[in-house]
């Protein structure tokens, strides 16, 4: 039996996207609101900094992997125009439906998609950029993902990953202390959901450094790699091109 990583538990591989799944499935209808609270309205400048950096030209092929609630989609959408394309994906369906609902609410209608980022349904060469934005973590099979998304990105293409990273050591009690006590609490007073929380925090600890993970991107494939620490290292964007 394989083992790995659900939060600070050893669990079977063939396990761990079902209890994913079972995470974002409990925290979908809150998870806008819940964002807004955690990060005290952060995530959305870690965001509008992404849409700066991917700079989505019209006519633009965009696949948005984890896509969640779909405000990344939305913007990159708004930058591709009417001949590009932005394709909306997420491994889980209840997140992938709440965030359709809010594309159609908001007057845009993307190709929506439930997959696996480890499995991509789209051809090779296919993307202009690649992102996902604090979906990495949840994937089992890292390498597996980041390979897929070198795949299905056009030569020269970008892949944007946006993830929570590790703090400056100035900033690692208070970080810890919040992230294990508050966070697990806010998740149970809004979301009714203390444990899914938890799982969150402890998924931050296990996923690679900033360091490790562009080492890692590189290993799949992408021929130049940086990344551009955000919030003092709470939130990490690496940017890969591929060759």
């Amino acid at each position: 039996m394989s083992s790995t990583h659900f939060g600070f538990e050893s669990v079977d591989e063939r396990d761990k996207a079902r209890r994913v799944r079972g995470v974002f499935d409990s925290v979908a209808p809150r998870y806008d609101l819940m964002n807004d609270l955690m990060s005290m309205g952060l995530h959305r400048a870690w965001k509008t900094y992404t849409v700066l950096v991917a700079n989505v030209r019209p006519g633009d092929q965009v696949l948005d992997i984890a896509g969640g609630t779909g405000d990344l989609a939305l913007a990159f959408a708004r930058k591709a125009g009417p001949t590009g394309r932005v394709v909306h994906t997420d491994i889980n369906e209840a997140m992938l439906r709440t965030g359709r609902d809010r594309l159609l609410d908001a007057g845009v209608a993307l190709p929506t998609l439930v997959c696996d980022a480890e499995k991509l349904p789209f051809g090779g060469d296919s993307f202009d950029l690649v992102s996902v934005a604090f979906g990495l973590r949840n994937m089992t099979h890292k390498d597996a993902a980041l390979a897929e998304m070198n795949r299905v990105l056009k030569p020269g293409g970008k892949l944007l990953v946006l993830e929570f990273s590790r703090v400056a050591k100035p900033l690692e009690k208070a970080y810890d202390w919040y992230s294990f006590k508050v966070l697990p609490w806010l998740g149970k007073l809004v979301a009714g959901d203390e444990q899914s929380y938890r799982y969150l925090a402890e998924s931050i600890r296990v996923h690679p450094a900033q360091e490790e993970l562009k080492a890692l991107m590189k290993k799949t494939g992408f021929g130049h790699v940086d990344y551009h620490n955000l919030t003092g290292g709470v939130v990490a964007l690496h940017v890969g091109i591929k060759c």
